[in-house]
């Protein structure tokens, strides 16, 4: 819900408050907002240029780079890093660029697999054989990238520490999933098969979301998002990739989207709608498309069912005070009762 402050002064106001406290307020929460990430021109112009320095770094880089030598490589993602985070730490303490300097400061560890590959390759020291060029890094599963994703994950732990950024998780997310599969194939010593690789980052994806979901609410700023968005997009990419001729698999699929969209509701976090949304229309475009190709009723048995799911929204809306306040009881009283059975094992 979106407030003006005239329309928070009068509530405040009818709530037994005077105006000066309405107006104290409304900075308090005009500062926050500062601080927080909109949807609007400014803060959709630092992210999007975040993320292009990020892949400049990272997926763009081409076979040129090669040319360079490992300590070359080195001093120019440690350089990258260094005017990175002297900058955002700057603006870091400005709360109307509090944005920008978060940024920066992300984008400073996201120079650290290239750090650590400049390092490596000057040193040879590859966990297992030499990967090649830092131009497989994102698109091929090696042994040797483990260092890199390590580091990473660290150097974003330590960013943390020191800036309570929410988006600072990205790289250790990323880095993490990369990891799931490059640590089990040093581990195992075997190259994984497609299938193999598909039920890892399942699994991974499960993991995180787990993950996310213990850090729901134990910080006023929103720490859980970027685990959620990687976590879904691991589980579900690893389910969607899966082939399978199983109908029985096929349908299971179907469920655990359906069920996204459930959670979504439960959580109040629309990346579940997202996911699940897909998840289904995925499952049944497969189906029209491998046993009603030739229906005629299809189409229609389609467009009843969701005609129906505007229904039970609508009646959804009707009584959603009472229904959420329901889920939330359930939520509390299965939370508590979590509680209670740690507290009486020690």
């Amino acid at each position: 819900m979106k407030i003006n402050e005239r329309e928070l002064e009068r509530a405040v106001v009818a709530a037994g408050l005077s105006a000066d406290q309405s107006r104290t307020i409304w900075q308090k929460l005009q500062l926050r907002s500062q601080e927080e990430a909109h949807f609007e021109p400014a803060h959709v112009g630092y992210y999007f240029g975040a993320l292009l320095v990020i892949g400049a770094m990272g997926w763009f880089m081409t076979q040129g780079w090669d040319g360079f030598t490992g300590w070359q490589l080195a001093a120019i993602a440690i350089g990258y890093a260094a005017v990175f985070i002297l900058v955002g730490r700057q603006l870091w303490g400005k709360t109307l660029f509090r944005i920008p300097g978060g940024l920066l400061v992300t984008m400073a560890v996201c120079m650290t697999p290239l750090a650590v590959y400049g390092i490596e390759r000057q040193l040879h020291l590859w966990p297992e054989l030499d990967p090649g060029s830092y131009t497989r890094f994102h698109p091929y599963i090696h042994a040797s990238w483990v260092g890199m994703e390590v580091c990473t994950v660290l150097a974003s732990i330590v960013a943390l520490r020191f800036f309570k950024f929410p988006f600072l998780t990205a790289p250790a997310a990323y880095a993490l999933w990369y990891m799931s599969m490059d640590a089990t194939a040093l581990l195992i010593g075997r190259e994984w098969s497609w299938r193999d690789e598909c039920m890892i980052s399942a699994m991974f994806g499960a993991v995180m979301l787990l993950v996310a979901y213990w850090l729901e609410g134990k910080s006023e700023q929103d720490f859980s998002f970027w685990g959620y968005f990687f976590g879904l997009l691991t589980f579900t990419g690893g389910l969607s990739a899966m082939e399978s001729g199983n109908e029985l698999a096929k349908f299971g699929y179907f469920l655990v989207h359906l069920a996204m969209i459930v959670v979504s509701l439960l959580l109040q976090r629309k990346v579940f709608l997202v996911f699940g949304g897909f998840g289904v229309f995925a499952y049944l475009t497969n189906q029209a498309y491998t046993y009603f190709r030739q229906s005629v009723a299809f189409p229609f048995v389609l467009s009843f069912i969701g005609i129906a799911l505007i229904f039970a929204a609508m009646q959804y809306k009707k009584n959603e005070a009472v229904l959420e306040a329901r889920i939330r009881a359930w939520l509390s009283l299965d939370v508590g009762r979590l509680g209670t059975r740690g507290g009486g094992s020690s």
